[in-house]
């Protein structure tokens, strides 16, 4: 009898403990997942916000708000990205916070063009972004080995793609301006 009752004692216990495990861990990939998406949605929103700068410095687009207060919310989108990248380090794997330095670089080389900071070509405002882009990919691809998630973003079945971008202007001609 003192053996049935120790038995089932333990094997309750081990259930449990087994369930606490588990309850754990999915509850850990639940905040993970909100981290790592949260990240890549401000950074996307700065680059968003780099991009209509830089534009209306260039005089390719104007944009509604005068430079400074673009300055200004490009700069929070900075300060809002970097807190974000915050949560990723607390509760990213090492390859996830890797991949996460090397798209924080990226995103600063556009902020720095497009604030200024730095000089470039048209051609190297698109290199840096396919960079960038780039560097998302990768991101996502080390956020879902650290998640366990099946499957890929390289390879036969995603092929490699560029940015998408409007057809180049012809002068005097001003429809899509």
């Amino acid at each position: 009898m003192l053996l049935g009752a120790l038995t089932t004692h333990l094997t309750t216990y081990i259930m449990e403990r087994s369930r606490n495990k588990y309850a754990m861990l999915t509850r850990w990939d639940d905040r993970k997942i909100d981290a790592y998406e949260g990240y890549v949605d401000r950074l996307r929103a700065g680059v968003f916000l780099a991009v209509q700068l830089y534009e209306h410095k260039e005089g390719i687009r104007e944009s509604g708000k005068p430079e400074p207060e673009l300055l200004e919310e490009l700069r929070e989108a900075a300060r809002l990205r970097g807190r974000a990248f915050e949560r990723v380090m607390m509760l990213g794997g090492d390859a996830v916070v890797e991949a996460g330095h090397q798209l924080n670089a990226a995103a600063l080389a556009i902020d720095w063009q497009a604030d200024g900071r730095t000089v470039g070509t048209l051609e190297e405002w698109r290199t840096r972004h396919r960079t960038a882009f780039r560097e998302i990919n990768e991101f996502h691809e080390a956020v879902r080995v650290d998640l366990g998630v099946q499957g890929s973003l390289r390879g036969d079945q995603h092929p490699q793609r560029d940015l998408l971008l409007p057809p180049p202007r012809r002068e005097g001609n001003n429809a899509g301006n």
